[in-house]
């Protein structure tokens, strides 16, 4: 499986000619959908879905069930389901969106652990039932310490660990966030930069 790092939160996913993308938001490059299959969308936030852009797109779009998002016509979703997108085998954990203050947001927010391999939690530290092999880590956010990343891959224990959630923070708060990930995970983690792959 190949992976393609987009600004913020949004992966590609590209394998044997198909491809499946997980949070293409507002941030995001348009290019990430090119030739899309299907669409995973972890939660109703901006920073996480463009409306209009998916509304458009033409391909299957998975999202939890109680997401709101209006103009979008979407697969609904629940925690423990088992799916099929672009050709991926998908299963939906979690549940929430991670509280910032006083139990807010709240809303839906499901990870995705594609073919048994790879996770992505979106807005949450979930940690999935079964081993992972690559695990998407949230860097920074309004409800995230690194503190909370740092024990976050050590609770998954992926083989190798990669950086997304982290355009809101400049570059040298990234050097910052990026070094304690790396120096207390030992070899798992790694920054991938907008366009990089793996």
């Amino acid at each position: 499986m190949r992976i393609v790092k987009y600004t913020h939160a949004c992966v590609r996913l590209e394998q044997e000619g198909r491809t499946l993308v997980v949070d293409p938001g507002v941030w995001s490059e348009p290019s990430a959908l090119s030739g899309a299959d299907a669409v995973l969308v972890t939660h109703e936030h901006a920073d996480h879905v463009d409306v209009l852009r998916l509304a458009g797109l033409g391909v299957p779009v998975y999202a939890p069930a109680d997401a709101d998002l209006p103009g979008l016509e979407t697969v609904p979703v629940s925690a423990g389901e088992e799916f099929t997108a672009a050709g991926f085998r998908v299963r939906a954990v979690g549940g929430r969106h991670a509280f910032v203050h006083e139990g807010r947001p709240d809303c839906a927010n499901l990870g995705y652990v594609v073919d048994q391999e790879l996770y992505h939690p979106g807005d949450s530290l979930h940690v999935p039932q079964e081993p992972v092999d690559t695990l998407l880590v949230p860097v920074h956010g309004s409800w995230l310490r690194t503190s909370e990343a740092i024990d976050f891959v050590k609770a998954v224990a992926p083989r190798r660990a990669f950086g997304i959630h982290d355009a809101q923070i400049n570059e040298r708060g990234l050097a910052g966030a990026n070094g304690w990930l790396a120096e207390e995970t030992g070899d798992v983690y790694r920054r991938l930069r907008p366009g990089e792959s793996a």
